[in-house]
């Protein structure tokens, strides 16, 4: 058995303290003081407001974040100071600006970075000084998540640090009409944790099977449970279907993914460390030749090791721009989670309200048919008595089949409506539910839910809240950052390595190591990085002009959701009125015929009068209510009262 060399125990050490000498990636720090930024559309559109520290030092902290800023690295004296207990607290504030009223102009937007040349005085191997390294590192953590690379800083520096004219936020007002006027900043986004409040949650039989692939193979696994409908409330709909929706589940999986992405984005701002070994096992023979017996019969074995270490130095922006296109894409994914609930919540509504619709027509239809029926007696008791003719007993028996065959009609509506409600809760297969019945006509003054706002306030808390919009802004940005990584492609690359290896560690030991630079760059590539850069700057226009198109459609859906709303109030109202009028109309048909003084036929257009007027109320209010729904979808973020 042969003995390990104890030297390399030595250079390993000599090894680690030439490594502790090698920069350290700023990014490790930076995550660790790097705040929870939120983002907004108002904090898209409008620039960023420097803080006053900043703006009485913006001469001098100028030229000295532009050294800082445009390296991947910190030298010790700059890791000295990000660790004292200022480097948080120089943190500059993003300014929230009010949402300007010339939105749709999309000359409001930032411009597309153009592509800028490499500083040559930006060399990460130029030292920096303790007391400048502090200056510049305060007016670099606006953006503390994000490290900054040496190839973009130029670009970043004329984009971000032009000052901005400070704005005082419009509070919320209310008029002497009692409507509600928002104010002009960002309205309030959904949080992650309002998705799926786990504190309450809905009754465990009505619960999606928590695994998505089981089918059911029995006849009691499909039967509906008949006669024991359970009645849920609008509210408990919308709750089970952020719980059991699989397309909102689908959403928060691909926000999952993204966030992996995101963290993979950021493990490139880490060295690499990787390890090696092999063991060799190889018979050896004798040799006899006429001079005599060389070698002997056994096996040999060798054990050999290595382990090395790799950081990429400077990537020419390259992992900064990866990084931040994946920080937006987690923001993108964020954004369609609450688009998705925000269309979510707006279906379940409509088809609850379906469901509603079709109880009511139930109900209306049935006390027709027993209206029905009692025409029908009373004509033929009519006829037997002699004061009737047949010619009534038949217009009452085609009333009587008609309105059988309406009741029919209406309750395969409601296993219908039933069913598909129940198929976008994801409901158990065997659940069979009902809706809450509309109140009553007279009930409506103090039930129904008003609309305080004007149209021209819609239209701007729209604008302000729509996620849609925001989204074509991340978008945006995502295209300009693949851009900036595509450019980076071409320019310079500087990596350091070190190696260590050990050598038939069994037997006679031995050792080597190396460490250094290494430098690299694509002269030629025919013009293929700049033709991916080019594809995603058309990207980056192609959702400008989206966003132009998102601005006018979401106008159009709060105005034709506001008209349908306002129409429909109207129609509740004379609804109203015409119900209370043919109920009367019905009686006093009832009493002319009684009389002698009216006939049959003025009795069958009463009721079919006040059937009519019952179905036109039920249209009417539910049509108000499904307006209102649409309304509220339409400006998004407004908690609904329901």
């Amino acid at each position: 058995m042969g003995y390990i060399n104890h030297s390399f125990l030595i250079q390993v050490a000599v090894l680690g303290g030439a490594l502790s000498f090698l920069p350290v990636p700023a990014f490790a720090k930076v995550l660790m003081d790097a705040p929870d930024e939120s983002h907004t559309l108002t904090s898209a559109i409008t620039p960023f407001v420097s803080g006053a520290d900043d703006a009485a030092s913006s001469d001098t902290s100028a030229k000295q974040s532009a050294v800082v800023s445009n390296s991947e690295i910190l030298t010790p004296a700059v890791i000295a100071s990000v660790t004292s207990p200022t480097f948080s607290e120089g943190a500059a504030t993003v300014g929230r600006g009010a949402l300007p009223t010339e939105l749709n102009q999309i000359s409001q937007l930032p411009d597309l970075p153009a592509d800028e040349p490499i500083n040559e005085a930006d060399d990460p191997e130029v030292p920096v000084d303790e007391a400048e390294s502090d200056e510049s590192i305060e007016d670099e953590v606006d953006d503390p998540e994000v490290p900054v690379d040496e190839a973009e800083s130029d670009e970043s520096i004329e984009n971000e640090d032009e000052p901005a004219e400070d704005v005082e936020p419009v509070s919320p007002s209310v008029t002497s009409t009692g409507e509600i006027i928002p104010d002009t900043g960002q309205a309030a986004s959904t949080a992650d944790e309002d998705l799926l409040d786990t504190s309450d949650l809905p009754p465990t039989e009505l619960l999606a099977d928590p695994n998505p692939l089981s089918v059911p193979t029995v006849e009691s696994e499909v039967r509906l449970q008949a006669g024991d409908e359970q009645e849920i409330s609008i509210e408990e709909a919308i709750e089970l279907a952020y719980f059991n929706n699989q397309d909102l589940q689908v959403a928060l999986l691909e926000l999952e993914q993204a966030e992996a992405t995101l963290a993979e984005a950021r493990a490139a701002f880490s060295p690499v460390v990787t390890t090696s070994a092999d063991v060799t096992a190889q018979e050896s023979d004798s040799t006899t030749t006429a001079f005599g017996t060389f070698g002997e019969d056994g096996i040999d074995t060798t054990l050999n090791a290595a382990v090395g270490v790799s950081y990429d130095l400077f990537t020419s922006g390259q992992r900064v721009a990866t990084l931040r296109a994946a920080e937006e894409q987690v923001r993108l994914n964020e954004l369609e989670v609450d688009r998705r609930r925000e269309e979510l919540r707006l279906e379940t509504t409509s088809l609850y309200y379906d469901l509603q619709e079709s109880g009511e027509q139930i109900r209306i239809n049935e006390a027709f048919v027993e209206e029905a029926q009692q025409n029908q007696r009373d004509n033929d008791l009519r006829r037997q008595a002699g004061v009737g003719t047949r010619f009534d007993v038949l217009r009452a028996d085609v009333q009587l089949a008609n309105a059988q065959q309406d009741l029919i009609q209406s309750q395969a509506q409601q296993k219908i409506s039933r069913r598909n409600l129940a198929r976008l809760l994801n409901l158990p297969s065997t659940i069979n539910i009902n809706a809450t019945p509309v109140p009553d006509p007279e009930d409506w003054d103090v039930t129904y839910e008003r609309w305080g706002l004007t149209l021209e306030d819609s239209i701007l808390l729209a604008f302000q809240g729509r996620v849609e919009l925001e989204q074509q802004l991340a978008q945006r940005e995502i295209s300009t950052q693949q851009a900036r990584a595509a450019r980076a492609a071409n320019r310079p690359q500087v990596s350091l390595f070190a190696n260590y290896s050990w050598s038939d560690l069994l037997d006679n030991s031995s050792d080597t190591y190396n460490f250094g630079a290494q430098f690299s760059m694509v002269l030629a590539d025919g013009g293929a990085a700049r033709a991916r850069a080019r594809q995603q700057e058309v990207n980056a226009d192609i959702a400008e002009e989206r966003f132009a198109e998102v601005l006018d459609q979401v106008r159009f859906e709060v105005e034709q959701a506001y008209f349908t709303l306002r129409a429909n109030e109207e129609n509740v109202r004379t609804a109203r009125t015409a119900i209370t009028q043919a109920a009367t109309a019905l009686e006093l048909a009832n009493l002319r015929l009684d009389a002698g003084v009216g006939t049959q036929l003025d009795v069958l257009s009463a009721q079919s009068e006040l059937t009519d007027a019952e179905g036109n109320w039920v249209s009417a209010a539910l049509g108000y209510n499904r307006a209102l729904a649409s309304l509220q979808r339409a400006v998004s973020n407004l908690r609904s009262t329901l």
